[in-house]
């Protein structure tokens, strides 16, 4: 049987990277053999390794780890903690948008299709309250358009409708590919964009309590607007301290909650017990982005914030952490693949401009999946 050289500090480099070393010692026993050197994997042995450690299996042919970098910024509202190296759920999850977004950018440009005139359309010196404006006005969404949402879930639906009209692909999951046991960590990042003059891409993290993706999405806009692409964790939904993420976040408050009709509204709001449950009913936000504009306005103290914040974050984890990505599978890809781009991936099939095998390889979806979830978007059997 063909055994394999392996250089150990790349086996340690993967083994490390992937988080799992206590797992990978429970399902490989001899691998730290295989790190002393003192024996060697098999083939079949090194692809299995590649697997759980979520590791491309070429790497571990290298004589030295690679360096693995981010393909954009990742800004952290670090506070007291160090930094750390992106995960392999990041990485993985960020060059597959990538692909995706490079895909639709061909795509689109060779149907003629012109450049979306709003990306990059701001710069960091302009009125944050007119960035607002006229993102609303691209979308076609009034000042107060969520007061006319019910509630502030379908006001989130809404927004990611209207988003997606215009051509920005919007995408959000809580765990890579359609493997529901690599889940995504919000602690790490929240949302990322890419940003592209044909295909802008903002990806939510859906781990994260639903309260909070309002806010990452709106965020996630601005940064289309700003043309910066980036990931970023908006830790107690603050900014890093970087001027386009500032004027992102200034940017996303204006445009959820106008600060002048909040003013107007806090007199009577603060008389309540619950005066951040008034002002979410008032523009259909959730209470949480009503607390955060609150204290963008400093009409709350930053403690009242943080203790307020916390204790509703902690609560929309565990409810998050309860809740299954099951339900209706064709439903979900929606969220998963962005609607705008899985149209785009089924008709370009269709029309015999992109192979099957491309077509499985860009959305995750193989064979009978694959054609049952075209037929949900109207496309009829994909055979």
């Amino acid at each position: 049987m063909t055994r394999i050289s392996v250089s150990r500090s790349v086996l340690r480099w993967a083994i490390e990277r992937s988080g799992k070393a206590s797992a990978v010692q429970r399902k490989f026993p001899k691998v730290r053999e295989w790190e002393r050197g003192e024996s060697q994997p098999t083939l079949r042995q090194l692809e299995k390794l590649a697997k759980e450690t979520a590791t491309p299996l070429g790497y571990l042919f290298l004589s030295e780890p690679p360096e693995e970098r981010l393909p954009i910024p990742h800004f952290r509202t670090l506070g007291d903690q160090p930094a750390r190296r992106p995960s392999t759920d990041l990485l993985e999850i960020v060059h597959t948008m990538e692909r995706r977004q490079a895909w639709m950018h061909e795509y689109l440009a060779e149907q003629g299709e012109a450049p979306l005139p709003f990306v990059r359309s701001a710069k960091i010196e302009d009125e944050f309250q007119q960035i607002a404006r006229k993102m609303r006005e691209a979308l076609e969404l009034p000042e107060a358009w969520a007061a006319r949402q019910r509630t502030w879930t379908e006001a989130l639906g809404e927004l990611r409708h209207r988003m997606e009209e215009v051509g920005i692909i919007v995408t959000a999951t809580g765990i890579v590919g359609n493997n529901t046991r690599r889940k995504l960590d919000p602690t790490e990042f929240r949302g990322f964009v890419l940003v592209d003059e044909f295909a802008p891409l903002v990806f939510i993290n859906s781990v994260d309590g639903r309260a909070a993706q309002m806010f990452t999405l709106a965020h996630e806009l601005a940064h289309v607007w700003f043309g910066s692409s980036a990931a970023f964790d908006l830790r107690d939904m603050q900014p890093a301290p970087d001027r386009t993420e500032q004027a992102c976040n200034r940017v996303a408050a204006e445009f959820l909650v106008p600060g002048r009709e909040l003013r107007q509204l806090w007199s009577l709001a603060r008389r309540d017990p619950e005066p951040f449950q008034t002002v979410a009913r008032q523009f259909k936000v959730s209470v949480l982005v009503a607390a955060r504009r609150a204290l963008d306005l400093r009409l709350v103290t930053r403690t009242e914030f943080l203790d307020f914040y916390r204790a509703y974050l902690a609560d929309e984890r565990r409810k998050a952490a309860a809740q299954s990505e099951g339900g209706n599978f064709y439903a979900t890809q929606n969220l998963r693949l962005g609607r705008r781009f899985a149209e785009a991936v089924v008709r370009a099939t269709k029309e015999g401009k992109l192979l099957y095998r491309e077509a499985y390889q860009l959305t995750g979806l193989y064979g009978k999946a694959f054609e049952r979830y075209a037929e949900t978007l109207g496309f009829g059997a994909a055979a």
